[in-house]
């Protein structure tokens, strides 16, 4: 199992640490809800280290990366990102990912962390036009600063201005005393915030002075269990959980990272889907009472009969109720569309509801 640069400093808190994606991480330091609430209402440093980085470069750069994913990379500028993900050739979703662009021959490619391999060799395999590729996944840290007092809380540690750092941009800037740090605001919590991309050496000064600098801003270190139950607050899909290699980006509600204004894996294929329809769609539901919806729990209709399955769920923090996600019938899909989610031996009542859960 891999250790982040950060691993013993986690332990040194106090962390829960948990074996995630072939890495030692933290999954909580106090508890998922003190953590969730510190975030949405303060800020809070994840450590996503995990997390992989292949540096794209060359001529045919930008080419390979239109090849291989759904959006439009042709529409980023320099210093602009873009969510995407790479479709299979079978309908499904390799990865979904983020693409920074640095000039017209640089861009990187953020991807998760239990695919890394699976990526750099899917991305490799289509490489027919040699752009040069690097995999810098275990030389850079990866901290999320996240939350709505995170600029203000880290502007003493930079010259840039961080309030001018708009959503999906970023910046390479010195940050805590290190050089050459992407400064990017591209949140998966949906309460602001920035990434701070760094090499090794760094993260640990980096670390500390975060934390001095937040110290008057109520910051804290946060586990990967409220990251996850922040994300599904704002209905942002986990690859694993609500994506994965049989899930097609429209069924997913990803046709706005699926562009037809350029040809790339299995465009045609989705394409016609678009056209057509699908099947199932992935929606957000509540729970009417009590309960809590949980991963893989059967989504069922009034006769007891399965209609689908819960992709990922949770006792939200910051609504007090159950919520979830999961592919239900796309006639079933509309929002106030009414459901059941099987939770042991009881049919709980659920309505469909139009994500994000939470509006700020």
């Amino acid at each position: 199992m891999k250790n982040t640069a950060l691993s013993s400093t986690h332990i040194d808190l106090g962390a829960k640490m948990v074996p995630f994606a072939g890495y030692n991480m933290p999954v909580s330091y106090e508890g998922v809800n003190i953590e969730h609430e510190t975030v949405r209402k303060a800020v809070g440093v994840f450590d996503v280290s995990h997390m992989g980085e292949f540096l794209i470069s060359g001529k045919n750069a930008l080419n390979l990366i239109q090849k291989i994913s759904s959006n439009d990379a042709s529409k980023l500028v320099d210093g602009k990102a873009q969510y995407s993900c790479m479709p299979n050739e079978t309908g499904g979703i390799v990865d979904d990912l983020i693409i920074y662009r640095f000039n017209e021959e640089k861009y990187l490619l953020v991807v998760n962390a239990s695919n890394i391999e699976k990526d750099w060799n899917w991305i490799s395999q289509h490489n027919s036009m040699d752009a040069t590729m690097r995999d810098l996944s275990d030389e850079y840290c990866l901290l999320a600063i996240q939350g709505p007092n995170a600029a203000e809380a880290m502007q003493s540690l930079t010259d840039v201005d961080l309030s001018a750092i708009k959503f999906y941009t970023f910046e390479v800037a010195p940050f805590a005393g290190a050089e050459n740090v992407i400064i990017s605001a591209t949140g998966y919590t949906g309460s602001g915030g920035f990434e701070i991309y760094c090499k090794n050496k760094d993260a640990q000064t980096i670390w500390d002075r975060v934390f001095e600098a937040g110290a008057d801003f109520g910051i804290k270190p946060i586990g990967l269990a409220a990251r996850d139950t922040l994300r599904l607050e704002m209905g942002f899909c986990l690859y694993g959980n609500d994506i994965d290699d049989t899930t097609s980006p429209i069924e997913a509600g990803l046709g706005w990272i699926t562009k037809f204004t350029k040809d790339f894996i299995n465009s045609e294929a989705l394409k016609e889907q678009k056209e057509k329809g699908t099947s199932r769609k992935l929606v957000g539901f509540e729970l009417d009472g009590r309960g809590i919806p949980r991963q893989g729990y059967d989504i069922v209709d009034d006769n007891g009969k399965v209609i689908g399955n819960v992709t990922s769920g949770t006792m939200s923090p910051s609504l007090e109720k159950g919520i979830g996600m999961g592919y239900v019938p796309t006639e079933l899909a509309t929002p106030g569309s009414k459901i059941n989610i099987q939770v042991r031996k009881k049919a709980l009542p659920a309505t469909v509801v139009k994500m994000p859960f939470y509006k700020a």
